[in-house]
């Protein structure tokens, strides 16, 4: 009889680690009836706490609830506003235009609304270098996209039907600003602007495009979204204690792994020891990362197999973090057969066979989950198993 060792992953805890392994042991006796399962409980031994019941956790100050001061409130509803501008930076021209039904053509005689926003923001788009400078991008030339899509977007000639030349400069510059910092975001520029940058630097660009000059008596055109707070970052700060002591296992697994995680790869090592071969590893992310630094470190001719689920250890070992293994050395000798399974959806796998392609082989399965639930779907899936079964026979 094959018996597998369940090596779970980051988070995993009592009472939802029997269960877990009540199910996949269920389903692997169904597809391979000639194995039996038996968990590597690694998290109750090795696994992340707060050892000092969260001391390290800022503690809730009231500002964003607004209970702080007026300019904190203040800032708390700018911070909405533009959480959302940064997701959706057109949200605003399309709200200021919902009133003025669709655009249509425009008569031969007539001037489109939009024709001199439009000229500005061509002849802006061929300095778009001016304008990282004055956001203080690491990436000259950011800005090209996003004036690019405010060009070809038919929000903006909408939005120019239903207000005037100066609050549509001002609402495009906005939109231009998010559209160009969330791009930074996203491409993980390092240097990302303060409010007060962001803010001096929409109302430059609002100017440029016809808006207010600093200085006039007019203020800014009010922002339409400040009602508006469906805000992900708001109720994550007024959450902050519940959330980190809800997620902490699964981050801090990884880190306490990373800076000490000699006692794992013991833990495992002696489990497999006990066992009477042949044994199949079943790992499952982390879990993944220490059965193959495991299996490294020293022969474990007890193992036939390993199998690793939706696992990090190549990205690892890409990046020269894999404890075990510095890149580019190769596996050892002993290291066993490696099937490594992953789902394209599930952005915490990773394949190995284009880094170990004398030991892996990569098995591509989809749950039809989206991120992250596409991370933990693979228990649930039938392929799963039979696959196991078509290499455990």
């Amino acid at each position: 009889m094959t018996t597998v060792v369940f090596v779970h992953g980051t988070g995993v805890r009592e009472p939802a680690l029997t269960a877990l392994v009540a199910h996949v042991g269920e389903a692997l006796r169904r597809a391979a009836p000639h194995t039996r399962l038996i968990p590597c409980d690694w998290g109750t031994a090795h696994g992340a706490v707060l050892a000092a019941g969260g001391a390290s956790i800022p503690t809730d100050d009231g500002r964003h609830r607004g209970l702080g001061t007026p300019a904190d409130a203040a800032e708390e509803a700018g911070a909405a506003t533009w959480e959302l501008l940064y997701t959706d930076p057109f949200v605003e021209l399309r709200q200021a235009s919902a009133g003025s039904g669709p655009s249509g053509p425009v008569p031969p005689h007539e001037v489109p609304a939009d024709a001199a926003i439009r000229r500005r923001l061509a002849e802006l788009h061929m300095q778009s270098a001016e304008l990282d400078g004055a956001l203080q991008l690491t990436a000259v030339g950011r800005s090209g996209g996003a004036l690019r899509a405010l060009l070809d977007a038919p929000e903006l000639v909408d939005a120019a039907r239903a207000v005037d030349p100066v609050a549509l400069a001002e609402l495009t510059a906005r939109a231009a600003i998010a559209h160009i910092i969330a791009d930074a975001s996203e491409a993980g520029d390092p240097l990302i602007p303060t409010a007060s940058g962001r803010d001096a630097a929409v109302t430059a660009l609002a100017g440029r495009l016809g808006g207010r000059l600093p200085g006039s008596d007019r203020g800014p055109t009010r922002l339409l979204l400040r009602a508006a707070v469906p805000l992900a970052s708001r109720m994550a700060v007024r959450r902050r204690s519940a959330i980190t002591h809800a997620t902490h296992p699964a981050a801090g697994d990884i880190m306490r792994y990373l800076a000490a995680g000699a006692g794992h790869r013991v833990h495992l090592a002696d489990l497999v020891l006990a066992q009477s071969p042949p044994v199949v590893l079943l790992c499952h992310s982390l879990g993944g990362v220490i059965a193959v630094d495991t299996l490294v470190e020293r022969p474990l001719p007890h193992v036939e197999l390993l199998v690793t689920v939706g696992s990090q250890a190549p990205f690892l070992y890409e990046t020269d973090a894999l404890p075990s293994l510095r890149h580019p050395k190769p596996l050892p000798s002993w290291f066993p057969t490696w099937l490594n399974i992953y789902d394209p959806r599930d952005l915490l796998a990773f394949v190995a066979k284009p880094l170990f392609p004398d030991h892996a082989t990569d098995h591509p399965l989809s749950s039809g989950e989206p991120f992250p639930q596409s991370h933990s779907a693979y228990w649930s899936n039938p392929e799963l198993y039979d696959t196991l079964a078509a290499r455990l026979r």
